[in-house]
């Protein structure tokens, strides 16, 4: 390989590494072409490229991107599965373990998850969680749990209250729709007060009335003043 091919090379494995935060490094020794390609085509499915590297291109490209974790899994043949944004790192573990059991053959040998170093154990133990889309329903699961608690709290007095008014209602009867023929003592309606005659309003001077049956005094003088004439 020439100089210049292998600065490519170099180049796009440095790119790599800093786009892929968590890779599975795994030994290829033994694996026929056809097999490495089933594999590969597999990852691809979960958002990973499969890729054989030749170690010390890769431990050049690992000291530029500052994957110094990556620096102490490269020892003997070297083929990475890179897991890009997006990925499903528990479905690109659980793939590689399934073909490491398959083949007999392929080896893990750790990986890098998050920046963090794992064994070739903790890399089975990633394989043997529950997919992703499990994962995301139990973290949701967790979350709405202790909202509903709480929401259940808060409604049980509600509940309980209404339960209580409830009760009442049937041990009183239930709740008629007209109002009551008695009501309580000092309540009771008054009748209409009779209408009051209104006084005539005296007017300063004027004299009263005059009797409406005659003075029977004057019709007797009158009569005796007569026979005299």
């Amino acid at each position: 390989m020439q100089k210049e091919d292998k600065e490519k090379v170099v180049e796009e494995l440095t790119e790599r590494l800093r786009l892929s935060e968590t890779l599975i490094v795994t030994d290829y020794r033994g694996l026929t072409n056809s097999e490495i390609d089933a594999l590969r085509s597999k990852l691809l499915e979960h958002g990973a490229r499969f890729t054989v590297v030749k170690n010390t291109l890769t431990r050049r490209a690992a000291e530029a991107a500052g994957a110094d974790a990556l620096l102490a899994l490269l020892e003997g043949p070297t083929a990475i599965a890179f897991i890009e944004a997006g990925g499903d790192p528990v479905a690109v573990a659980k793939a590689i373990a399934a073909a490491a059991k398959e083949t007999k053959i392929l080896a893990i040998r750790g990986g890098v998850l998050q920046g963090t170093a794992m064994s070739a154990d903790e890399v089975e133990s990633l394989a043997k969680l529950p997919p992703a889309e499990v994962l995301r329903a139990q973290l949701l699961g967790a979350i709405i749990a202790p909202l509903t608690t709480v929401l259940g709290l808060l409604s049980a007095p509600l509940r309980d209250l209404v339960g209580l008014i409830d009760a009442r209602i049937e041990q009183l009867g239930g709740v008629e729709d007209d109002m009551p023929a008695s009501l309580p003592s000092g309540s009771e309606p008054q009748g209409e007060p009779e209408p009051v005659a209104e006084a005539e309003p005296e007017v300063e001077g004027q004299p009263e009335a005059a009797s409406a049956e005659p003075d029977e005094t004057v019709e007797e003088t009158t009569d005796t003043q007569e026979e005299q004439e």
